[in-house]
């Protein structure tokens, strides 16, 4: 029947002549159009019905909220203002036809975390063609069995070795600093930090090393680069979001040739370790000396029915892994040093405290990271005030019902804003203060739990959030024994939500040397 009807429309298209051919052509554009706007009408009616329970900041019937938005450092401080207007909830429009309900309240917050609903598609499907499906982007029993596989490779006695490897990182970065330094010119830290956690990264997770500090034109360091940056940029331009258009725009095929290095660098270093693994178990004793890394682990493991990873689940894991594990931990380390510098009273307590723990060593060891009290409350602090993942989305497979009784149904965005969150003053007092002591025992213990979410809560928190910790830990200790932190005040940083908290300006600190 189907051959049939294709055979008489293609003898129509045949008979007809070209003033037929363009009204036919035209006709069937309008009507395409026509049923596109039918759609979106629709499912605007039906977006304003599911947001009618949450007053927002007024929007744009075609263009949303996203006039609001400039990327000139104050985007964030937006969403925190609507926050002290709208102290739970609150709709943001992302043109006419889109709309998540951005949460910025703890008990809000736990009705969202503590369910399974997968990511946002909006959100992060543009880090799929470099990430592929791994723990970030998985959903459902393939997520819980990839989380219950990866979970031995975060214990302590698979992490107390990284603490050297960091320490041996971090020493090669403030070696720089030092040859860089000078009392009239600043230094732009981000760039330096992100190459010391890709140096540490390699090292803990893969036993690699990449000279990546010293080398920074390495093709790898570059498309890793490059990939985050162009991952950033298509999300935050809307044309890009058709596959289509960007597959055919310069910023597409850069994006793929960047791939390309990316994942050939992955299989050769997963190539090479299953090769060094069978060797290693022939010869006990070596493979007793190397520290247990986080790719042994995934090379390792197995399920109940004893099957393995695949090459390309295991691909996914290892860039998932280098994605979140080096960019992340750079934008803590980063706003903690810039906290500092901004706050040298508390830097001051923190160095005597490390000062003490550490006397004349200049490598930290894992029994001294629980002993640093006072400084892991200024760390709390900072990535309070600047977390380095400002905000995460989910899409609802159920309905949700919150404690208010206000509700949303199935297929709604939501997006938590961690960072109005941590500056909402209906859960903290004076929020712009820099105050560690919220962070000590009593006042933790009076707090709600999803007060403070920079590792997100729930079963799809952050499985690498005490590695993150650790290397925050060491970075600042040896960073304070070397230096004392200035801010640069003509160049204050402006805050942009990329894929994670960066300065649109960089991070720009004087660093004197300590005696």
């Amino acid at each position: 029947m189907a051959a049939a009807l294709r055979k008489v429309l293609a003898c129509s298209w045949a008979t007809m002549e070209g003033g037929e051919l363009l009204q036919v052509a035209a006709l069937a554009c309008l009507v395409i159009v026509s049923v596109k706007a039918l759609q979106l009408y629709f499912r605007r009616k039906k977006l304003i019905k599911a947001f009618a329970q949450f007053p927002g900041p007024p929007s744009h019937w075609l263009l949303g909220n996203v006039r609001e938005f400039r990327r000139d450092g104050t985007d964030l401080d937006i969403l925190s203002a609507w926050a002290e207007k709208f102290q739970y909830a609150y709709p943001v429009w992302f043109g006419g036809f889109s709309a998540f309900l951005f949460i910025v309240h703890p008990e809000y917050a736990k009705a969202m975390l503590s369910r399974g609903d997968p990511k946002s598609d909006l959100s992060y499907n543009f880090l799929v063609p470099w990430i592929g499906k791994g723990l970030l982007v998985l959903s459902g029993q393939k997520w819980f069995q990839h989380r219950r596989l990866l979970t031995p490779g975060f214990h302590y006695d698979v992490l107390k070795p990284y603490v050297k490897l960091v320490s041996d990182s971090t020493k090669v970065m403030l070696d720089k600093w030092e040859n860089l330094n000078s009392e009239d010119k600043s230094i732009e830290l981000f760039q330096h930090v992100s190459l010391m956690t890709l140096d540490s990264i390699l090292k803990c997770a893969f036993s690699y090393e990449s000279n990546c500090q010293t080398d920074s034109d390495n093709s790898y360091i570059s498309a890793v680069y490059d990939l985050s940056y162009l991952t950033n940029l298509r999300l935050r331009c809307f044309p890009y979001h058709n596959d289509l258009i960007y597959d055919l725009s310069p910023h597409g095929f850069r994006f793929r040739e960047a791939c390309k290095i990316a994942h050939y660098h992955t299989d050769t270093v997963i190539k090479q370790r299953k090769e060094s693994l069978k060797h290693e178990k022939e010869s006990e004793k070596n493979y007793q000396k190397r520290h247990l890394d986080f790719l042994d682990i995934l090379l390792c493991a197995k399920d109940e029915d004893g099957n393995v990873l695949s090459d390309e689940d295991l691909r996914a894991e290892v860039d998932t892994f280098m994605f979140e594990g080096h960019d992340t931990t750079a934008s803590g380390i980063s706003w903690i040093l810039y906290s500092m510098a901004r706050h040298p009273e508390h830097q001051e307590m923190c160095w005597k405290e490390i000062k003490e723990i550490l006397g004349d060593r200049d490598t930290v060891e894992w029994d001294d990271l629980t002993k640093m009290t006072y400084t892991t409350m200024c760390i709390k602090e900072s990535i309070r005030l600047y977390p380095p993942v400002p905000g995460v989305a989910r899409k609802l497979a159920t309905p949700i019902t919150f404690f208010d009784g206000r509700t949303l149904p199935a297929g709604s965005l939501l997006g938590l804003s961690i960072f109005a969150l941590h500056r909402n003053p209906s859960v903290w007092s004076n929020p712009e203060i820099f105050d560690p002591e919220r962070f000590s025992p009593e006042n933790i213990s009076s707090r709600s739990p999803h007060a403070f979410l920079p590792f997100a809560a729930g079963p799809r928190n952050c499985i690498g959030q005490t590695f993150a910790m650790n290397e925050m830990k060491v970075a600042l200790a040896l960073t304070l024994l070397r230096f004392k932190l200035l801010p640069d005040e003509a160049k204050p940083p402006k805050k942009v939500p990329q894929l994670v908290l960066k300065s649109l300006n960089g991070i720009h600190l004087f660093l004197k040397k300590r005696k």
